[in-house]
């Protein structure tokens, strides 16, 4: 990476890798690929590092970290906006999504973001994809299971842009831990030559993951969300105490029944980086557990990672 403390603040260019200073660079706004290609050719050229952090808009804290951490570790760091329509099951979904595209530019700007790649789904799908993608028993977990196809979508979007931008690394949340491991997956059965980083999730006030999909909720519902958090840690103290699966899980579910508004989908207890599930825990274990819950017909995802 680059020094900072080697830059100054008069807009020239450094004296390393032709690249502009932290302190003094302009986002750039991207919408087609080939614009896109471009800047990387020429970022290449320079021997510039690239941090990529693909989001879908409605930016909130956490995206705007993951971009910050990019910051830190490359030279360049790019934020692609993009609500990926193959990978949403149901049509009201991608409908209500939230988009808020002039914010999230100024957002990005702010913190610095180098360039911001924003395409629309003709320039992204200029054909419908012919190839789907099967990643195993990550499709009958946990997320696979409850939204059949979703996956599949992911992936081929971040192959599109891994493709695109030609990473040297690539920020994703912690809240979204499965969709970590399959393109851990991607990243690893295709040989990809970058590195995947995970950040821990941000979170509101009441514990609740922050997450683009909160922007539909009210403050009540936000409050009655935050019952996911809670349970979570709940869990996850007992966990580490001895308690066994049976009576955690039941527990959690008494939670969730006695919380008006809120419907749990699922609570369960994973291993942290399989995401399988283990019926017997031992010390030095670290294990995931995830929660899914709909709450006002929005549907919210939370996980806490611990170690016995």
């Amino acid at each position: 990476m680059l020094s900072i403390g080697a830059c100054n603040n008069s807009g020239e260019k450094c004296s390393f890798a032709s690249q502009y200073c932290k302190t003094s660079r302009m986002s750039q706004v991207i919408r087609l690929k080939s614009d896109l290609k471009n800047a990387i050719y020429k970022l290449k050229k320079s021997n510039a590092s690239i941090g990529l952090v693909p989001t879908m808009g409605a930016l909130h804290q956490g995206h705007l970290e993951l971009v910050q951490l990019s910051m830190e570790r490359y030279d360049v760091s790019i934020a692609t906006i993009f609500v990926n329509p193959i990978q949403f099951n149901k049509k009201e979904d991608l409908e209500k999504y939230p988009k808020t595209e002039q914010a999230d530019i100024q957002k990005l700007e702010e913190v610095g973001c180098d360039y911001i790649f924003i395409p629309n789904a003709a320039e992204i799908y200029e054909y419908q994809p012919k190839i789907n993608l099967n990643f195993g028993y990550l499709e009958q977990i946990l997320e696979g299971k409850h939204r059949p196809g979703h996956f599949n979508g992911v992936g081929i979007i971040v192959m599109k842009l891994f493709g695109l931008v030609n990473p040297d690394g690539a920020f994703f949340g912690q809240k979204d831990l499965q969709q970590f491991a399959i393109i851990s997956a991607l990243v690893t059965d295709f040989d990809l030559p970058f590195t995947l980083h995970l950040a821990p999730t941000v979170r509101e006030a009441s514990g609740l993951a922050m997450s683009s999909r909160n922007k539909r909720l009210g403050e009540e519902e936000l409050k009655t969300a935050g019952v996911i958090y809670s349970t979570l840690q709940s869990a996850s103290k007992q966990l580490v105490q001895g308690v066994s699966q049976n009576i955690i899980l039941e527990d959690a579910m008494l939670l969730f029944k006695n919380t008006a508004g809120i419907e749990l989908e699922y609570f369960e207890i994973v291993d942290a980086k399989t995401l399988q599930h283990k019926s017997v825990v031992n010390e030095g274990d670290r294990l995931a557990l995830c929660a899914a819950a709909v709450v006002a017909g929005v549907r919210l995802i939370d996980n806490i990672i611990i170690e016995i």
